[in-house]
């Protein structure tokens, strides 16, 4: 009887560990490995897509946040969404004296908790195909399926896909995305 409940037990602690490294295995992003042992920070430095968004959290004094426990869920534009915008505005808006209005911008991209894809596909669903979530920022951010793909919309009506969802790190989620969301009070 002692050994059927051992090895019962080995089964299941295997099963378990062998979903939960299934499930946050390393994935590249922008020429990287993002590794889920390490932090937001720790693995955005490592990506040449993300250069723009880390000069900017940078230049926010935002490290040291995303650096904490969380957990988070980030979604982080791509130095191609930030080129999106008007030109000369990431240039303005690392300077110094803009700093509220840059942190505003980049909090609106973080939500509490760790929301992969298929919790997010799940809040859809049962949101009957939307999802309101609560920025750190305080502006709430939409999300919905469009075919197979996420896109997050922002308070402006904005969109923006979801490119490479659930790099999974330490403090939180990151998915990839197309277009910098803006809160209202931009």
């Amino acid at each position: 009887m002692k050994t059927i409940i051992k090895s019962g037990f080995f089964a299941v602690l295997l099963s378990a560990l062998f979903t939960v490294s299934y499930a946050q295995k390393p994935k590249e992003v922008g020429g990287a490995m993002m590794y889920p042992a390490k932090n937001i920070i720790e693995n955005a430095v490592n990506s040449k897509d993300h250069t723009t968004l880390v000069a900017a959290v940078k230049a926010a004094g935002l490290v040291e946040t995303l650096q904490g426990a969380g957990p988070f869920t980030v979604f982080a534009p791509t130095n191609d969404a930030f080129a999106k915008l008007p030109a000369g505005t990431v240039e303005s808006l690392v300077k110094p004296e803009n700093k509220a209005t840059l942190t505003g911008i980049l909090t609106y991209h973080v939500v509490a908790g760790r929301l992969d894809g298929k919790a997010l596909a799940k809040l859809i669903k049962a949101g009957n195909g939307s999802a309101t979530l609560k920025t750190v920022a305080g502006g709430n951010l939409t999300a919905r399926m469009n075919g197979k793909d996420i896109v997050i919309e922002d308070a402006k009506g904005g969109t923006a896909k979801v490119l490479i969802s659930d790099v999974y790190q330490s403090n939180g989620v990151i998915h990839s995305i197309d277009t910098v969301l803006m809160p209202m009070s931009m």
